[in-house]
């Protein structure tokens, strides 16, 4: 009896040293890298996949997690694969006991025996499945991974890794490419071949090797007791999405760690219009480009940035360059802007008339696109026809520098050439901006003066821009604009819109809103060599039109009037506003001064605010926060009622259309 417990005692012994060397050895065991690098995604409204980066060798493995996957596929997967998953420690000794016997018997491989444990293993150290030396490797690695990981972990690295033909790589991965969809939700068939694919990934490719992908699928199908199989085999690869890519770079560069960037972009919009932008440059030479910008002026989004016809150097145009946030010459399309100053200022109204005629400006002589000249226009018709002598004559009498202010205040960010001064030929397009810088001022526009700063970040707080122009005035302009009609075979509609070309035909432009909508379209070279005979309302105005259409297929109605809107023909205006006159002459002469408040000024409040006017020729009209307080005054020393505590701006507008303003404060 004595003898029997030794022997028990001993192989007791030797059994929990074994078991100790065992457990010793595996916790030796140096495990490859677990955290692989997964693909950067770039995804738009309600999560949609717009671009995915490839991380080494081209590989696209992108991010997953079991919840992202239908627990059916699960179920089959474990069901197929390892039926004992759930209970093994890494390696399903019946499983490998019948693997050998399989090969004993019929002196070839009939079963693997490995476990989803071993395959991860064999997936992280991408090993061969044929020696006895990489299962006995895979085997240790798969010990050792169950001592250390849930088995959800390890089943998440299985899909993570598992081979899906070519350089697709995990279950997601897998799903966008053969089946063009996530895979939360997929088929019994769609599950069957993506469990099947991975076995012999190059061998059962569906796209080349039809018959054998149907083979393993149908396996799948009958030995998870699924029926008959369903679907078709897909004949091609879907390939990675590659959704406005200069945004994605941009994006990426700013934060490179980053794992998912998130827009405001509708990536079916944006595919649409980068179709678009690829046929606008059909017919052109070669080298030209198109950029095509949307935002949403009521929230501010932005919904799709085209940065070139082409993400490619393909036909010589440039196409990595990102033409949204190139820096350009406008044209013509700041007119809008200027009109929208001046009006405010009280130096014009729609309907002011003005003198399209040669007009030297010191040594700047500027002169009409065509080279004609038009005489007495409305205002309203010199912004239609794009006219250049009245802009320059209302900059002129701004002054440069309030245009470039009231740009950045409207969230744009001009330059000029060598950071110089400003000069009159800002008003033509002597300045840089880009295409977002325009579209955020024309949304601004379009939002009462007062535009919001737009974002691609679907998680950024609103924010606002400046007050840069009174709600009146923003009417005005966006009333003008809506009046001018749409491109021979454009959509019908009203839609406020302005196009431009820059000096030398370099670039064409167009830039339009309705109620809810901005659109900015731009053409040309990207090295910025000219495009001989090019025209924003010949090349950008059908593309923006079209653009629009992609939209919606209605046009949202424009704003309705303010209640301060002056609705008057040129002969019903208060004088001084009913011609804007030769104003550098009359300026030479007899300048309009505002004597007292000086600009700036911090007043006691009471019941008055006194006016001292120098220079002018009477009579005036005097405008209080842009409403009329007084007309026809003749002498230049009033007194004005208070406009109450706070800031408020004063205007003066003389016989002759010269005015001044200045801001003061009353406090008490």
């Amino acid at each position: 009896m004595a003898r029997w417990l030794f022997i028990l005692a001993f192989a007791a012994f030797g059994t929990a040293l074994l078991r100790d060397s065992w457990q010793d050895w595996v916790a030796r065991t140096e495990l490859p890298l677990l955290l692989a690098e997964t693909s950067v995604e770039v995804r738009g409204q309600n999560d949609a996949l717009l671009r995915v980066f490839p991380v080494e060798d081209g590989r696209q493995r992108l991010a997953v997690h079991l919840d992202d996957v239908d627990p059916q596929f699960i179920e089959m997967l474990v069901e197929f694969e390892d039926k004992r998953f759930w209970n093994h420690g890494g390696v399903d000794g019946r499983a490998v006991l019948r693997a050998g016997v399989q090969a004993a018997w019929n002196r070839r491989v009939i079963s693997g025996g490995s476990t989803l444990s071993m395959q991860v293993a064999r997936l992280l150290e991408n090993t061969g499945t044929g020696r006895w030396s990489g299962k006995l490797r895979q085997m240790r690695v798969a010990w050792a991974l169950e001592t250390r990981l849930t088995k959800p972990e390890i089943l998440t690295l299985y899909l993570q890794h598992a081979p899906y033909g070519g350089p697709v790589e995990g279950i997601r991965a897998g799903s966008l490419a053969w089946f063009g969809k996530e895979p939360k939700r997929l088929t019994p068939a769609q599950s069957a071949l993506l469990i099947a694919l991975p076995q012999a990934p190059e061998s059962r490719r569906p796209d080349r090797h039809p018959l054998a992908a149907e083979t393993a699928r149908n396996r799948v199908l009958a030995r998870t007791n699924l029926g008959n199989p369903r679907g078709i085999i897909p004949s091609k690869m879907t390939p990675s999405p590659r959704l406005a890519p200069h945004l994605g770079d941009h994006l990426r560069a700013l934060n490179l760690v980053a794992p998912i960037h998130r827009l405001t972009l509708n990536a079916t919009l944006q595919n649409q219009l980068e179709t678009l932008a690829r046929w606008s440059v059909r017919d052109q030479a070669k080298g030209v480009s198109a950029a095509i910008f949307v935002a949403d002026h009521q929230s501010g989004h932005i919904l799709a940035s085209v940065g070139s016809s082409a993400y490619s150097s393909a036909n010589g145009a440039l196409g990595f360059v990102d033409m949204t946030r190139a820096v350009r010459s406008p044209g013509s399309i700041l007119k809008p802007l200027i009109y929208g100053l001046a009006f405010d200022q009280g130096l014009a109204h729609p309907e002011t008339v003005f003198n399209d005629a040669p007009t030297a400006f010191g040594r700047y002589v500027p002169r009409n696109f065509d080279g004609q000249f038009r005489g007495e226009v409305t205002a309203r018709e010199a912004l239609q026809l794009s006219l250049n002598i009245p802009p320059v004559q209302l900059v002129d009498a701004l002054g440069p520098h309030r245009l470039m202010a009231a740009m950045k205040r409207a969230g744009a960010e001009p330059k000029l050439p060598g950071n110089g001064a400003p000069g009159l030929a800002v008003a033509l397009g002597g300045v840089g901006l880009t295409l977002q810088d325009l579209v955020q001022i024309f949304a601004g526009i379009a939002h009462g003066g007062q535009g919001p700063i737009l974002t691609w970040n679907p998680q950024a707080e609103t924010r606002k821009t400046k007050q840069f122009m009174s709600p009146r005035s923003a009417w005005y302009v966006g009333n003008i604009l809506g009046g001018l009609a749409p491109p021979a075979g454009a959509r019908q509609g009203r839609l406020a819109y302005k196009t431009g070309t820059s000096y030398g035909h370099r670039d064409a432009w167009a830039i339009g809103f309705d109620g809810q909508h901005v659109v900015g379209v731009w053409m040309g070279h990207p090295d910025g060599t000219p495009v001989p005979g090019a025209f924003g309302g010949d090349l950008a105005a059908p593309i923006m039109f079209e653009a629009f259409g992609r939209i919606k297929p209605m046009f949202e109605p424009l704003a309705a009037p303010p209640s301060d809107a002056l609705i008057l023909s040129s002969a019903r205006l208060p004088k001084p506003l009913q011609s804007f006159g030769n104003r550098r002459t009359q300026a030479e002469v007899n300048d309009l001064r505002v004597a007292f408040p000086p600009d700036g000024a911090v007043l006691a409040a009471g019941d008055v605010v006194p006016l001292k006017l120098r220079g002018g020729t009477a009579p005036f009209t005097v405008l209080v926060n842009d409403a009329a307080m007084i007309t026809g005054l003749r002498g230049r020393e009033t007194l004005l009622s208070s406009p109450g505590i706070g800031f408020s701006r004063i205007s003066v507008v003389d016989a002759t259309g010269q005015s001044q303003a200045v801001q003061i404060q009353l406090a008490n």
